[in-house]
């Protein structure tokens, strides 16, 4: 099975940071920080996973996760979504879009690398 993740984001120092946690653990990382065109990215990238900050500079990333899961043929794709807004609100708003887990910068290592693991076996299993 492949194991490509998308990260969409757009503070460089995060961007890198992921890129060498989830390279280092075997998973091919394709990056992107524009959210104006992230949509047509994802459709045509094709991901196992999607890594999806909320504030992007173009169109939001519960926009892009809305339009996600709006989508029959990526409707059921993993999404983990970075905020640097924990609050209550926004991880409901999340939640209903559809997306798979929420998370709230700042995170550990160990954080970023699990939730991409599970999700991943989740998504083998379905």
């Amino acid at each position: 099975m492949s194991r490509k993740v998308l990260l969409i984001e757009d503070e460089p120092n995060i961007t890198e940071a992921i890129r060498f946690l989830l390279t280092r653990e075997g998973w091919h990382v394709e990056t992107h920080a524009e959210g104006s065109d992230a949509f047509e990215l994802i459709m045509a990238s094709r991901p196992d996973l999607l890594i999806l900050d909320v504030m992007l500079p173009g169109k939001s990333g519960m926009d892009i996760l809305r339009e996600l899961r709006e989508q029959e043929d990526t409707r059921k794709l993993p999404v983990l979504m970075l905020t640097a807004r924990g609050q209550l609100r926004d991880r409901e708003m999340a939640e209903k879009a559809g997306v798979s887990r929420f998370m709230t910068k700042p995170f550990s290592n160990t954080e970023v690398v699990t939730a991409v693991r599970d999700l991943h076996a989740q998504a083998s299993k379905a």
